[in-house]
């Protein structure tokens, strides 16, 4: 049969992110030996604590459902390491989901309805345009390419862009695609606009404990004024090495909770059982010196490509977190980065994936060999 697609599964195209890295893994099935940049997951081992924490869960027989929103041990633990954050949190104000972007999407479910204007970032993680379009919302944009990927000053821009009429803004700092942190004065900036025109503001802040240069990560929620306005996205899979296990959360006012949580309540239930007593292990105190290890080795990855790249006169926006980097490329950055995985066999993201074209994104959550060697490739074939 022929099947009749919904409208809102027409309004989105597959992840870009994901789309290079099949590619990179068809060339790796046929032999070829890619270095694959493209996508955002650490390459460290998940903390032993962790695992161990996670096996003793299987053999305690933590197998079955736990209630919707997260068992109390690990909402507890959440909401303490917000309050540390500053932020006035409540374990019953939490909702912890399979991954953060499980978050993100209930979160925009929950809020955005047919004509809503959500205003991004730009560039701004591939998802959030995606999962806006899903919930029927309208997009407004901010370019803060031209301002070296920074927010504060584009502030005037953001002022410009928001109106009364805005929903929601989303904030992800530090940031994919570019790994830029936002200053205080930018999130008190962001305040500012958002209890004048009165909308709410997603945080994203998966990448909060991957900052470099001194920096210390600020939780938008924690500004007087974002109390009741913020909605906190995090996550364990960045800072703890644990992509694949999938667990996130996301903190709100009560009041979104209990939305939201009829939303993951019919979708997908809860968070396996045995995953949430490892992340419970993973906020504790004993994981600390693993997590500022994996910091630490990104800041000297990032200190050495940016070096390498001058060698070849490549100047970047040098990220103060995360583990990406915007590397300037022609205005076709789709054949570009199409090319130089096909012929350097290097393997990274068309910055127009991030509505930031004539970028590739960089992940550089890799050896420092592989990196070298990328840039080698890249210099060799002619695309740096």
């Amino acid at each position: 049969m022929n099947f009749d697609f919904s409208d809102r599964v027409g309004r989105v195209e597959p992840s870009a992110t994901l789309a290079i890295s099949n590619l990179a893994s068809e060339l790796e099935a046929q032999g070829e030996d890619v270095v694959d940049l493209s996508v955002g997951a650490p390459d460290f081992p998940t903390p032993d604590n962790i695992t161990q924490a996670a096996k003793d869960a299987l053999d305690a027989g933590h197998t079955s459902y736990t209630s919707s929103n997260g068992i109390p041990e690990l909402k507890d633990a959440i909401a303490a390491k917000l309050r540390g954050n500053g932020v006035d949190a409540e374990a019953d104000e939490v909702i912890v989901t399979p991954g953060g972007k499980q978050a993100l999407f209930e979160t925009f479910q929950t809020l955005v309805d047919d004509g809503d204007e959500v205003v991004l970032l730009d560039p701004a993680w591939v998802s959030y345009e995606a999962m806006v379009k899903l919930a029927g919302g309208t997009l407004s944009r901010v370019d803060l390419a031209q301002h070296d990927f920074r927010l504060e000053p584009a502030l005037d821009e953001l002022a410009e862009t928001v109106s009364d009429e805005t929903k929601l803004l989303v904030v992800n700092s530090p940031s994919n695609p570019t790994g830029g942190v936002f200053s205080d004065a930018a999130l008190e900036g962001v305040r500012d606009l958002a209890v004048e025109h009165d909308f709410a503001v997603i945080s994203d802040e998966i990448y909060e404990r991957i900052v470099y240069d001194g920096f210390e990560h600020t939780s938008l929620g924690s500004l007087d004024g974002m109390e009741d306005r913020t909605i906190t996205i995090n996550g364990f899979s960045k800072a703890f090495s644990m992509t694949g296990w999938r667990l996130g959360y996301l903190h709100a006012p009560s009041d979104l909770i209990s939305q939201a949580g009829k939303l993951h309540s019919h979708s997908v239930s809860c968070a396996v059982n045995f995953v949430q007593h490892a992340g419970v292990e993973a906020l504790s105190e004993r994981t600390d010196d693993d997590v500022e290890e994996m910091r630490q080795a990104f800041e000297a990855r990032r200190d050495m490509l940016v070096d390498l790249l001058a060698e070849h006169d490549v100047d970047v926006a040098v990220p103060k977190g995360a583990f990406y980097m915007m590397l300037p490329v022609d205005d076709d950055d789709q054949a570009w980065c199409e090319g130089a995985i096909q012929d350097a066999k290097v393997a990274t993201v068309p910055g127009s994936a991030f509505n930031a074209p004539g970028y590739a994104r960089i992940s550089y959550a890799a050896s420092e060999e592989r990196l070298r060697e990328a840039v080698e490739r890249l210099a060799e074939h002619d695309y740096i």
